[in-house]
């Protein structure tokens, strides 16, 4: 058995659904294994993946996104419907890990630790505001660089130079999945940071361009109805929810 040496626990303890082996880690267990990374000298990228049942659907369908998840280095609950299906197996987590959870408290940590953050995504007004915002609550924290996620094809090796160039410990990436998942795993070898992330639309939270959904409907679970509600166009993605539903409960007693 190999054990985790930051968060003292076994590294195979994971729950796969529907072929995507997702973390069991709790989401302090994740920060303390992401912090671990990110204070190491060791620089060969890791890629974390907040995936939820839209990405597990996709994957099924889809062989090179499914090896993207299956070389990620962990995959992290995003989502209420891996956590029913990881019940129904009887391999119960603690609940979710999303992006955005983490990306504030790995702001905080950072602010602390003095890590430098690339933040990649989004438009560009949205994406300046929102450096803007990290930067004045974690004045401690080092903004290695920013760019904005709509750029033409021949503009993308002058990114991924910048990136390289600045050798960060975290790269976030918000351009939404399994896109940014496919972009930081086309441009791994070039990147040349400890740790790259997707974190889908945390950037347009911190930029004030759309609203999280309050507490109350997070702690009932109902952040995707408050999505949904908010933005009606969603209906067609949230189709494949039930359909996710079915699978997963019928595949419940596959290892």
């Amino acid at each position: 058995m190999t054990i985790d040496p930051v968060s003292n626990r076994n590294v195979a303890d994971k729950v796969n659904i529907m072929g995507v082996s997702f973390s069991k880690k709790t989401f302090d267990e994740t920060i303390r294994h992401l912090t671990g990374i990110a204070n190491s000298p060791e620089r060969g990228m890791y890629h974390v993946v907040t995936a939820n049942p839209e990405i597990v659907m996709s994957a099924s369908k889809d062989e090179q996104l499914m090896r993207i998840l299956n070389e990620a280095g962990i995959i992290t609950i995003d989502g209420i419907g891996i956590v029913l299906a990881a019940k129904w197996k009887g391999e119960p987590v603690s609940g979710r890990v999303t992006g955005y959870d983490m990306l504030l408290k790995l702001l905080e940590q950072g602010n602390r630790e003095r890590w430098s953050f690339y933040f990649f995504g989004t438009d560009e007004e949205t994406n300046r505001k929102a450096v803007e915002t990290i930067a004045a609550r974690y004045p401690d924290l080092k903004i290695a660089g920013r760019h904005n996620g709509f750029f033409k094809p021949d503009e993308e090796a002058a990114i991924v130079e910048e990136i390289r160039s600045t050798s960060p410990d975290f790269l976030i990436v918000a351009m939404g999945a399994p896109h940014a998942e496919r972009w930081i795993y086309r441009n791994k070898p070039k990147l040349n940071a400890k740790i790259a992330m997707g974190v889908g639309g945390s950037l347009d939270i911190i930029g004030g361009k759309v609203k999280r959904a309050p507490t109350f409907w997070i702690k009932l679970n109902l952040e995707w109805l408050y999505r949904l509600l908010s933005n009606p166009s969603r209906w067609r993605r949230q189709l494949v929810l039930p359909v996710f539903a079915f699978k997963a409960y019928m595949r419940r007693k596959e290892r």
